[in-house]
């Protein structure tokens, strides 16, 4: 290594804070894989033990005041926060995106995805956790996780915060309204009112509703889990945080027994971290499993496949769910009542504002104002449908900047005549999904991003109840809410499917297929079970089997999704998480 490139190294070191790289203690009583949603949580919440030696290891880098603005949200995906990962391609989803693989946004950076997704906070029904406590999950149920949610939260909206069988407002993680709301997001709340949906509270009793969306966010801007947990509490001395700092491998003795991780910082230097008591994975539904498997801890057939010595059989990998939506429902109106970003003064306003006031159309959560959640089935306040309202057109965003940027150039024919249309567009969500995927090693190389088949639509079942979640949604147009400002479905037919009559029930499956998104929200590649479930990797107690001193904390533990976004929830996991750590190690 010459000079230069010593002297580089350590002013990286220097502006990233890692020089705590070489200073940290040797060993740590416990060692944190990745600073996401659940990490960053965790780190604070076992640091509140002045005698535990706490390290957390992120792979991504620091927070700035770009990622603090919530309608920037999505632009991430473009920018070096992103995993980068990609599907693999499948005849079931994803025909129109380029390459037919799909985009599958990860954040890598302090926070995790709490920095780059929509904001929304929202918990699911209680019948998902009863139903993981009902297969052996003992704990798990609503009842004994719902003070886990209150645990972490500030309920900040005034109409709310009052009911305290719900909500509480001594958490460290601010829960409020967005400041600002469009014309079109008023008039969706209205026309579903008007259809005889009722406006709820969608955290509290019941779920079933429409409702202004609940955002993680303080003063008009994001609140990351790193800026409501871990920022507060970096100065502990107890507390050591590095990274930019990939961890390739878990370290495991011939007893089966985790004492240390190995990791690379800046993909230059190979570095070795110990713990005394635990180490705890909170990398993520993918990089979780992908670090056990590099282990040696997975499906044994697929790992001797790769030449990696098998350590423990598991079904890492399998089970993977996520809620899945289309990116072409589209609605266009005949006045200026939406959020647009393509015209350059209004954006210039709209910064002024934020700055000024941590008001305006950017204080809007990733473009997402409203939401409601909407039962098809015979089970009442148990929803298979949201509607998730961004009052803005896709093609609004210029396009390097927009999903759309990942579809095939033979949608721009489809696209293109709404750029100067006003409008919003809906995604409706599957929130039960039958169909499941599962992940895997590309290679044995911990750099290399991971195979992940999502498998969407595999089960006929899932296009089925979306599109009667699309019928119920196109009935709102007949409101008078929606009638004044001239709404109307964007007619227009998608190039693959127009031979199919358009708003018939084969054109609509033609086009969740073709125009398939993922909402970011895989869950299950380390499922949670009791002894007799022979899928679970980790018990109810969230430790790895057949493995000592090794757990798993992050979305992938849960062993069907929520039905609703999944950010609460793995609150809710590293907070319960953090209270069976400290009993199991006496504290």
């Amino acid at each position: 290594m010459n000079q230069l490139t010593l002297w580089v190294i350590l002013v990286l070191l220097q502006r990233e804070n890692l020089s705590q790289s070489f200073t940290q203690p040797l060993e740590h009583d416990f060692i944190i894989v990745g600073g996401g949603t659940a990490g960053c949580l965790l780190a604070a919440r076992l640091s509140e033990v002045p005698e535990w030696k706490v390290l957390l290891i992120e792979a991504g880098g620091e927070e700035n005041l770009l990622t603090d603005v919530p309608l920037a949200g999505p632009f991430s995906i473009l920018t070096w926060l992103n995993w980068g990962y990609l599907t693999e391609k499948n005849d079931t989803f994803g025909l129109g995106l380029k390459n037919g693989r799909l985009v599958w946004p990860r954040c890598k950076i302090l926070g995790g995805t709490s920095v780059m997704n929509a904001m929304a906070y929202s918990r699911g029904n209680r019948r998902n956790y009863d139903s993981w406590a009902k297969i052996g999950n003992e704990g798990w149920d609503y009842e004994n996780i719902l003070n886990y949610f209150k645990k972490s939260e500030r309920m900040s909206i005034s109409s709310l915060e009052s009911d305290t069988k719900y909500h509480s407002t001594k958490g460290e993680l601010d829960i409020n309204y967005p400041p600002y709301r469009s014309a079109i997001a008023n008039a969706f709340i209205a026309a579903s009112l008007e259809n005889g949906t009722q406006y709820i509270d969608y955290n509290a009793q019941r779920q079933s509703g429409v409702s202004y969306v609940q955002a993680t966010m303080k003063n008009g801007r994001r609140l990351s889990s790193n800026r409501a947990f871990l920022q507060p509490v970096r100065k502990r001395r107890n507390l050591h945080v590095i990274t930019r700092s990939l961890v390739t491998k878990i370290l495991i003795d011939k007893d089966k027994k985790a004492y240390g991780v190995e990791y690379k910082l800046f993909n230059l230097i190979t570095l070795k971290a110990y713990a005394k008591n635990e180490i705890i994975l909170s990398a993520g539904t993918a990089n979780s499993a992908q670090l056990l498997m590099l282990s040696g801890i997975g499906p044994q057939d697929h790992l001797k496949t790769l030449n990696i010595p098998v350590v423990q059989d598991l079904k890492v990998g399998d089970n993977m769910q996520d809620h899945v939506s289309m990116l072409n429902f589209n609605f266009v109106v005949n006045s200026s009542v939406d959020i647009r970003l393509d015209n350059p003064f209004n954006l210039v306003k709209d910064i002024f504002y934020y700055v000024k006031d941590g008001k305006g159309e950017l204080t809007v959560p990733s473009g997402f104002e409203a939401l409601s959640f909407i039962d098809i089935g015979e089970q009442d306040n148990f929803p298979e449908i949201e509607f998730f309202f961004s009052g803005q057109l896709l093609p609004a965003i210029p396009l390097y900047l927009s999903p759309l940027g990942f579809l095939s150039k033979r949608f721009n024919e489809f696209y293109k005549p709404l750029a100067s249309r006003n409008g919003f567009t809906i995604f409706p969500i599957l929130l039960r999904p039958h169909s499941s995927g599962r992940l895997r090693l590309k290679d044995s190389d911990p750099h290399s991003n991971p195979l992940i088949y999502p498998d969407f639509f595999s089960d006929p079942r899932d296009i089925e109840i979306l599109i009667k979640g699309i019928r119920m949604f196109m009935s709102l147009m007949k409101t008078e809410s929606f009638q004044k400002l001239g709404v109307d479905v964007y007619r227009k037919p998608i190039p693959p499917c127009k031979h199919h009559g358009f708003d018939s029930d084969e054109y609509w499956e033609c086009t969740i297929r073709y125009m398939t998104v993922s909402m970011q929200h895989a869950v299950g590649t380390c499922k949670m079970g009791p002894d007799s479930d022979p899928d679970a990797v980790v018990d109810p107690r969230l430790k790895v089997r057949g493995i000592q001193n090794l757990r798993v904390v992050d979305a992938s533990i849960m062993p069907s999704i929520t039905s609703g976004h999944t950010m609460a929830p793995i609150y809710m996991i590293a907070e319960k998480a953090a209270d069976m750590i400290k009993e199991d190690n006496g504290k």
